[in-house]
């Protein structure tokens, strides 16, 4: 089934700590948002990326898609105060006759085109599907530093991006958490507010985020694995 998928990149990536916004960074040879660029340029059910950037960021973005052959970026649509702004930037730029939606961290390269088509046709059932991974580590909950209790581990999952949605459900759930003002942490929280079922496909621990200097050493290694 076909899709499109918006792409949030505006963010600085403070924790990053790399004085510039992280998507810039090297991975290997190449700036970590062309990695996660190509990933979907290279999926024949993909057509069309909308890439939501920095306004003063345009042209570095413009100049990195000449360069690495990233045609399906159709739209550079400027980002807002929150990701959750930028991505309602970006789907309000999809046309009325598109189905289904995906959104994907920039800061998420390792993601695989055979994980994104599990997710995609999972959406295509059920409406709604999110990526996740099992919890492995055990998890505590804690106030002030001490110890509350430990949590039963057995129904946590660990979110990831790609997330697949109709179009009109995720758009219906944008339009409600303008009006409330309601602030979600990814797109399935918006969705949850609407009480409408979201599915979760297994994804991949190696799918992680760049967030934090440590993570570029793993992401280091998953690029050497992939290429080995």
């Amino acid at each position: 089934m076909n899709y499109k998928v918006i792409i949030p990149a505006a963010g600085q990536g403070k924790r990053m700590k790399a004085g510039k916004n992280k998507q810039f960074i090297l991975l290997g040879t190449k700036p970590v948002i062309i990695h996660t660029l190509s990933v979907f340029e290279k999926d024949k059910d993909c057509t069309e990326i909308i890439l939501v950037v920095n306004k003063d960021e345009v042209d570095t973005f413009k100049t990195l898609l000449k360069e690495h052959h990233i045609h399906k970026v159709k739209q550079l649509i400027n980002g807002g105060e929150e990701r959750q702004h930028s991505v309602y930037n970006g789907l309000k730029q999809v046309d009325s006759d598109t189905e289904l939606v995906l959104v994907h961290d920039g800061a998420r390269p390792f993601i695989t085109i055979e994980k994104i088509q599990l997710l995609v046709q999972e959406a295509s059932k059920t409406g709604a599907a999110i990526l996740a991974v099992p919890v492995k580590d055990t998890i505590k909950r804690v106030t002030n530093g001490q110890v509350d209790e430990t949590v039963e581990r057995s129904s946590l999952w660990t979110v990831q991006t790609p997330q697949a949605f109709r179009v009109n459900h995720l758009l219906e759930a944008y339009n409600l958490a303008s009006k409330t003002g309601f602030l979600g942490t990814d797109e399935a929280s918006l969705v949850e507010q609407l009480n409408k079922p979201i599915s979760v496909v297994t994804g991949d621990y190696d799918n992680i985020k760049l967030t934090t200097p440590e993570d570029l050493i793993y992401g280091e290694s998953i690029l050497k694995k992939c290429q080995e």
